[in-house]
């Protein structure tokens, strides 16, 4: 019986599903709405109103978390790309980066007088080749 078992394994092993979900996430929030399966959306959605009320901490710590859930890659940047950086100029800031600041910039003062309930989910048609539930998962305004 699988009582009290709260993960969906969606018959994929935990190394393939913890970084299908890093992209998800990161293309989430990157994007605000996102079209992917039923089954994924629902699991989706956990992971995405805990990395809201994360950000909403705005500690250290909060930050690491997140960064550990998306699987962020921070690449050094040379001295040449640090002068630019400096002059406020982010292109050499790889996505990743970016979607962070984001996150923790943008997203979160939208969702300040808000308890929870930060993402929703509309279903769409089934999808052609397997009959798969297809939906739209996004931020809510």
């Amino acid at each position: 019986m699988r009582h009290r078992k709260r993960t969906v394994k969606l018959n994929k092993k935990s190394a393939h599903r913890r970084c299908m979900f890093a992209n998800l996430l990161k293309s989430l929030v990157e994007h605000g709405r996102i079209e992917t399966t039923l089954a994924k959306a629902k699991e989706l959605r956990r992971h995405a109103e805990r990395l809201i009320t994360l950000a909403k901490a705005n500690s250290l710590s909060s930050k690491r978390r997140v960064v550990a859930k998306l699987m962020v890659r921070f690449n050094h940047l040379s001295s040449k790309k640090m002068r630019k950086v400096k002059k406020g100029n982010y292109a050499p800031y790889n996505t990743d980066r970016k979607i962070i600041d984001l996150l923790f910039e943008t997203l979160v003062h939208r969702y300040v007088d808000r308890d929870g309930g930060y993402t929703r989910i509309i279903r769409k048609e089934t999808r052609r080749g397997d009959n798969s539930p297809l939906c739209i998962i996004e931020y809510v305004h």
